[in-house]
C-alpha cells in the first residue's frame, strides 16, 4: 500500500505545475477575450471553447503520442502538465473573465480621471477587485483539477492511480480493489481542505459584498 502512497507526490506535482501554467497563460487568454479587437476576441473565444470541449484525457493523448518537435517527444509527465495547463489556463480565464465582469466600470473610469495609466489602473485598481471575486472559483477549480490529474496515468505518469493500477495487477489475488480505495481516500484527504477553503472564501466574500 506505500506504493500508492508513493504516487502523491507526483500527484501533487501535476496538479501544481498544471494549475500554475494556467494561472499564468489565463492572463492574456482573459486579456485577448475582453479585447475591443474583434477577430482576436473571436479567434481567442473559438480556441478556448475548443480546449474546454474537447475531453482532457484526448488532449494528453494528442500531445503525448502526437506531438513531436524533430527528433524530440514530450515525456509523459511535461505532456500532462502541458496538457493540464492548457485546459487550465481556458478555464481560469473564463473565471478571470467573470470576475473582470463583476467589477463596476466607474472604478476604471475613475482611475482615468487620476491620470493613471492603463497598465497602472489594470494592475492596483481593477486586478486586485477582480482577483478578491475569482478566488473561490479558482479555489473550486483547483479541487477539480486535483482530481482530472488523475488521468495522466492513462500515459504513464506514475501519480497514485498509475500506482494503484500496477499493484492490483502486480497482486490480483491479494489486492484486488484495495488500492484504489487507498488511493480514494488520499484524495479526499488532500480535497476536503480544499473544498472547505473555497466554501469559505465565498461565504467571507459573499459577506464583505453585502456589507
Amino acid at each position: 500500500m506505500l506504493l500508492v502512497l508513493a504516487g502523491l507526490p507526483m500527484t501533487l506535482l501535476v496538479t501544481a505545475l498544471a494549475y500554475a501554467v494556467g494561472v499564468v497563460l489565463g492572463i492574456p487568454l482573459m486579456l485577448g477575450l475582453r479585447s475591443r479587437i474583434l477577430p482576436l476576441r473571436l479567434a481567442l473565444r473559438l480556441v478556448v471553447d475548443i480546449v474546454r470541449g474537447v475531453p482532457p484525457i484526448v488532449w494528453l493523448f494528442l500531445i503525448y503520442f502526437g506531438v513531436q518537435v524533430g527528433t524530440i517527444r514530450f515525456d509523459s509527465l511535461s505532456a500532462a502538465v502541458t496538457g493540464l495547463g492548457l485546459i487550465s489556463s481556458a478555464y481560469l480565464a473564463e473565471i478571470y473573465r467573470g470576475a473582470f465582469a463583476t467589477v463596476a466600470r466607474g472604478q476604471g473610469e475613475a482611475a482615468a480621471a487620476l491620470g493613471l495609466g492603463r497598465v497602472t489602473t489594470f494592475v492596483r485598481v481593477l486586478a486586485p477587485q477582480a482577483f478578491r471575486t475569482a478566488l473561490p472559483s479558482m479555489a473550486t477549480f483547483l479541487l477539480s483539477l486535483l482530481k482530472d490529474s488523475s488521468i495522466a496515468s492513462t500515459i504513464g505518469v506514475a501519480d497514485m492511480v498509475f500506482q494503484a493500477t500496477m499493484f492490483a495487477r502486480q497482486n490480483p489475488a491479494v489486492a484486488g480493489i484495495v488500492p484504489f480505495f487507498l488511493a480514494a481516500a488520499v484524495y479526499l484527504v488532500v480535497s476536503i481542505p480544499i473544498a472547505v477553503t473555497a466554501r469559505r472564501l465565498d461565504t467571507r466574500l459573499r459577506k464583505e459584498a453585502v456589507a
